[in-house]
C-alpha cells in the first residue's frame, strides 16, 4: 500500500477535545458521512477501543470490516485492518493531532487496497472523498457547528 491520501484541517479545540470525538466510535454515523455503523468490539485497559467493526458506504467502496487501533495519548491514533471485508483487502490510516495557536491541526492519512480491481485514479478519488468528508465532519462535530 504505497499510495496514501493525506489532508489536514484546523479545528478550534484542544487536542483532548478532538481526540474524544475521534474515540467516540458509536457516534461516527452522526458525523462521518460514509460510516453507516461503528461497533466497538474490544477495548483496552485505558478504555479506548482496540477493535471496531465498521459498515461503510462510500459509493464505489461499500463494505463491512474490522479495524484494530493503536492510541498514542492525545497526539495520534492509527489503525489497520484486523478482519477484511468483501471489498476491502487492506486499509491503514491515522489521525495526527498538532497544536496550532489556540486550536488543533488534524492530519488524516488513509490508504485502501481493494479485493476487486479498480483503476488507481478512482481508488484515490474515493480515498480523498472519505478523508475530506471525515475531516469536515470532525471539525463540525467538535466545534458544534
Amino acid at each position: 500500500m504505497a499510495d496514501r491520501t493525506t489532508s489536514s484541517i484546523v479545528i478550534d479545540a484542544d487536542r483532548p477535545g478532538v481526540m474524544a470525538v475521534i474515540a467516540d466510535f458509536p457516534a461516527y454515523p452522526d458525523w462521518a458521512g460514509q460510516v453507516k455503523s461503528a461497533e466497538v468490539l474490544t477495548t483496552g485497559a485505558d478504555g479506548r477501543a482496540e477493535t471496531v467493526r465498521f459498515t461503510l458506504d462510500a459509493g464505489v467502496i461499500s463494505d463491512t470490516y474490522t479495524l484494530a487501533y493503536t492510541w498514542h495519548d492525545d497526539e495520534s491514533v492509527s489503525w489497520r485492518v484486523a478482519e477484511p471485508g468483501k471489498m476491502v483487502a487492506e486499509l491503514a490510516g491515522s489521525y495526527l493531532l498538532s497544536e496550532v495557536g489556540t486550536g488543533t491541526e488534524v492530519t488524516y492519512e488513509l490508504a485502501v487496497e481493494l479485493k476487486v480491481p479498480m483503476i488507481g485514479m478512482l481508488r484515490r478519488k474515493a480515498e480523498k472523498v472519505i478523508v475530506d468528508t471525515a475531516l469536515k465532519g470532525l471539525k463540525k462535530r467538535v466545534e458544534g457547528r
